[in-house]
């Protein structure tokens, strides 16, 4: 019964919180300006926290290890009933195009539904991602000059606004929207990351091939695998000289010069030692 009356008030919190942000922008420009912060970091980080993780961390912490199956269950079925009830009140778009049917008949009802909850599993992935943007990469912007990051330019939603987008659609293509900012923010973290420290293409040319699109400075500077070690702490030095206030990735916008202004102080980068969130 205990496990009932948690998946229940699961649903119950999931319901609530989802129609706390409905109702937001309906409370003047007090509302607005607190739901447009509810979209992008840091305040769109605990919007993913209280639907998505918080259940799976109040579960077992109530129920023992079965409580985060619990919690699972709880969440899912607050998200379904919302989007039943979303669908329900946009008759409307449900009758135009919409993704889901658009993809349905291309691969098939069931595989599509399965492909799409498959998915669901990675969302502790890019949570967990986001927490290192924030608590692990952040000290680098200290301690080595690494480049920081505006967070809320990244890591935001807003397909909310794109006309049509109902139920199903919706909440799938938010999850997309923030997983999407997530992931290019880390990416982008980890080129400063690899250049520092490892500026070295790999032996293999059709890894450097595969990577060059994520990491350009396979392809803009790293030292030849065939060179020494000499090669590489030459190249340090050309590319991070001593007193450089940021030590970015070679193709980053802070090492190109903008007339008037310092090269090491773009408009879109935090100077190390400020707050990047």
């Amino acid at each position: 019964m205990r496990h009932l009356i948690f998946i229940g008030w699961t649903i119950v919190a999931v319901l609530v919180g989802a129609g706390f942000l409905h109702l937001l922008p309906k409370l003047g420009s007090t509302g607005k300006r607190l739901s447009e912060s509810l979209c992008r970091a840091p305040g769109l980080d605990w919007v993913i926290t209280y639907f998505t993780i918080l259940p799976m961390f109040v579960g077992p912490v109530l129920l023992g290890w079965k409580g985060f199956f619990d919690g699972v269950a709880g969440q899912v079925a607050g998200m379904l009933l919302w989007q039943f009830a979303h669908e329900a009140l946009n008759r409307e778009a449900m009758r135009g195009p919409r993704i889901l049917k658009v993809t349905n008949a291309k691969v098939g009802a069931l595989p599509n539904c399965l492909a799409t909850w498959l998915t669901a599993f990675a969302t502790p992935i890019f949570w967990f991602i986001r927490l290192c943007t924030v608590f692990v990469y952040t000290p680098l912007t200290w301690l080595v000059g690494l480049p920081a990051y505006q967070g809320s330019e990244w890591v935001a939603v807003s397909r909310q606004k794109f006309a049509g987008l109902v139920g199903h659609d919706l909440i799938w293509c938010l999850y997309c929207d923030w997983m999407t900012g997530v992931w290019s923010l880390a990416t982008e973290m980890l080129r400063n990351v690899e250049s520092f420290w490892c500026p070295i293409k790999f032996y293999s040319d059709k890894k450097c091939d595969n990577c060059k699109i994520d990491f350009p400075d396979v392809v803009n500077g790293w030292t030849d695998p065939a060179g020494t070690m000499a090669d590489v702490t030459r190249l340090h030095d050309e590319k991070y000289p001593f007193g450089q206030k940021v030590n970015a990735w070679f193709g980053h916008p802070v090492r190109l010069t903008v007339k008037g202004e310092s090269p090491n102080t773009p408009a879109t980068i935090v100077a190390p030692g400020e707050h990047a969130e």
